[in-house]
C-alpha cells in the first residue's frame, strides 16, 4: 500500500502539547523531570513530537506550564503539602489546557506527578462547560487518587486529585475554576487499581462507584478488552465525550520501573497498549494525559521511551 492511499490517524488534526513538569505533589521527586524526557526522548528514530506528526497530526508544542515552587520543605504532619503552590499552579495549566482546546486542538499533556490532573481535568472540565456539555473521564491508575486530606496518610496532593474533581475535600481545591463537581460519577471510569487505602475503598462504595472501578482482579477475571470496553461505555455517556489520564504505575514494575509509587501485579506491555488502541478507536477522547514517569527511577530509558509509545497508541497508531 503507498503512503497516498495510506489512512493517517491524525489527517486534518490539530495536537498541542504541553508540559506540567510538577513533581512536589508526591513523595518521590522526580517525576517533574519526566515532562523534558518524555517530549526530548529519541525512540524508534525519532523524537515524540516526530512521531505524532508522522501519525498526520499538525503539532504545536505549547512549552511547559509555569509552575509555582515551594522555597521550604512542608512539615511531615501537613496533610495538605504544598497546597498553595499546588493550586497556584494548576490554575496556570487549567488556562493553558483550555487555551489549546480553544485553539481547535487535542491536548497532549505531560505531567510530573498525578496532583496535576486537578489542573489539567479543570481546564477540560471548565471548557465544555462553557460548551453546555459535561465530560467524562477514564482513570488509568495502580490507586485510586481518590483521598481527601481527612482520608489520606501522607498529606501528598497526588493521592488527592480525583476525589476533589468529584467534589471531595478541601474547598479550594474543590472550587478551582469556581465550580464543583468538575466531574459527575456516572462519568468516571477507574481502570487498573490495585492498592488502595481503606477510606479510598469507603469512599468508592458510598459513591455507588464500585461499578465505574475495574481492578486488577477484574482485569484478570475477565479480561483488558472487556475492562476498557466498559469503561469507554462509561465515560463516554457524558455528552461531551471524555478525557483520559495514564499513570505509569499501572504498568507491572518489570515493564515501566521508572515511576515512584511501584505496585507489584500491574497491567503488561501490551495491555496497556491495547487499552488505549481501544479507547482511540472510540474516537470520543477530548484529551491525553501522561504522568508520574520518573526518568530518575528508570532504567536504560525504557519507561520513558514507553511513556512516548502509549502516547501514540493513544492518538491511534496501530500496528498495522
Amino acid at each position: 500500500m503507498s503512503l497516498e492511499n495510506y489512512d493517517f490517524p491524525g489527517k486534518g488534526k490539530k495536537v498541542g502539547i504541553i508540559g506540567v513538569p510538577l513533581g512536589f505533589g508526591a513523595e518521590q521527586k522526580g517525576s517533574e523531570l519526566g515532562v523534558t524526557a518524555m517530549r526530548l526522548a529519541e525512540f524508534r528514530g525519532s523524537s515524540l513530537i516526530g512521531h505524532i506528526a508522522e501519525l498526520g497530526y499538525q503539532v504545536r508544542d505549547y512549552g511547559d506550564v509555569e509552575i509555582v515552587k515551594p522555597d521550604y520543605v512542608a512539615e511531615k504532619e501537613d496533610n495538605l503539602k504544598y497546597l498553595s503552590e499546588i493550586l497556584a499552579s494548576s490554575n496556570n495549566s487549567a488556562n493553558s489546557v483550555k487555551q489549546i482546546l480553544q485553539d481547535d486542538a487535542f491536548p497532549v499533556i505531560l505531567g510530573g506527578d498525578h496532583s496535576v490532573a486537578l489542573g489539567t481535568f479543570s481546564g477540560v472540565s471548565s471548557y465544555f462547560r462553557e460548551q453546555e456539555k459535561e465530560i467524562g473521564l477514564i482513570w488509568l491508575d495502580a490507586h485510586a487518587d481518590i483521598n481527601t486530606h481527612e482520608t489520606s496518610g501522607s498529606g501528598n496532593i497526588h493521592g488527592m486529585p480525583l476525589a476533589a474533581l468529584l467534589g471531595y475535600g478541601d474547598p479550594s481545591m474543590v472550587n478551582l475554576e469556581g465550580f464543583a463537581p468538575k466531574l459527575n460519577p456516572k462519568f468516571c471510569a477507574h481502570v487498573g487499581a490495585r492498592d488502595l487505602d481503606l477510606g479510598e475503598k469507603r469512599r468508592i462504595r458510598e459513591l455507588g462507584m464500585r461499578g465505574n472501578f475495574f481492578t486488577m482482579s477484574d482485569i484478570d477475571r475477565h479480561g483488558m478488552l472487556a475492562c476498557v470496553e466498559d469503561a469507554v461505555k462509561i465515560a463516554s455517556q457524558a455528552s461531551g465525550g471524555f478525557a483520559v489520564t495514564f499513570d505509569v504505575d499501572i504498568i507491572d514494575p518489570r515493564f515501566a520501573p521508572g515511576s515512584g509509587t511501584l505496585v507489584r501485579g500491574g497491567i503488561t506491555y501490551r495491555e496497556a497498549h491495547l487499552a488505549l488502541e481501544i479507547i482511540a478507536e472510540r474516537g470520543e477522547m477530548r484529551s491525553f494525559e501522561m504522568v508520574e514517569v520518573n526518568p530518575l527511577l528508570d532504567k536504560s530509558n525504557i519507561t520513558v521511551e514507553l511513556a512516548g509509545e502509549l502516547v501514540l497508541s493513544a492518538l491511534g497508531k496501530t500496528i498495522l
